[in-house]
């Protein structure tokens, strides 16, 4: 039995927005930054490292709370009505060969006793009838997120992941919990493709929208990865 009420795993609402990126689905205020196809600049210069994004909702509210319990309180069973929202973030027509998860290094998750995104990857892979693969591995303990720019993120996770199998021609789907600025999932992704990935597609339960919020604020809110 979860331990949450049933009004409160309703309460999540998809994230909305007038302007995404085509590619990574980053939400936008107007049309500026986006190109004539749709792209962001970090997508069009290929930036990114995974080919597209989709995420659930915005981190806040109770989607972040019902994380935090996930994540932080150990209330595991909390990845099946978490799976179900990926579900619904993710198009019905994409097909994938597996799903990946974002992998954390054995001290953080010997002190966590879990990783959560292999619990939600596992979640998705049985609503859609894909295998789970361990296809990855954190060879590094990198320095926190919080309080790095952009580039300075991509750069700390820069050669963190290293690829556990071949995955020649997959098309792999690639899983975490919170996209902040998908540094991360991106040398995730990098990794995937040197072990001969076809396509590698990230799905977050939420991703920081920072169209109205300062990022600094997630960063402090959010704690340790």
């Amino acid at each position: 039995m979860v331990p949450v009420c049933a009004a409160c795993l309703r309460e999540p609402a998809p994230l909305s927005a007038e302007f995404f990126c085509l590619n990574c689905r980053t939400p936008f205020l107007n049309s500026f930054p986006l190109d004539s196809q749709g792209r962001c600049m970090l997508c069009r210069n290929g930036q990114r490292g995974f080919d597209e994004a989709y995420c659930y909702g915005a981190y806040e509210g109770t989607l972040r709370k019902l994380i935090h319990l996930f994540k932080y309180s150990g209330m595991r069973r909390l990845a099946q009505p978490l799976g179900g929202l990926l579900a619904d973030a993710l198009p019905r027509d994409r097909q994938f060969d597996a799903v990946a998860a974002v992998p954390l290094h054995w001290r953080r998750r010997w002190q966590r006793g879990f990783n959560q995104s292999e619990l939600l990857g596992k979640a998705i892979a049985r609503r859609r009838g894909i295998p789970v693969i361990k296809a990855l591995r954190r060879g590094s303990a990198t320095r926190a997120q919080a309080g790095l720019s952009n580039a300075q993120r991509r750069e700390n996770v820069a050669g963190a992941f290293r690829a556990r199998r071949r995955v020649a021609g997959l098309r792999i789907l690639l899983i975490d919990d919170v996209m902040t600025t998908g540094a991360t999932a991106g040398a995730c992704a990098r990794a995937l493709k040197k072990a001969g990935a076809r396509s590698v597609s990230l799905l977050a339960l939420a991703r920081v929208d920072r169209r109205f919020k300062d990022q600094a604020d997630f960063d402090k809110r959010r704690g340790p990865v």
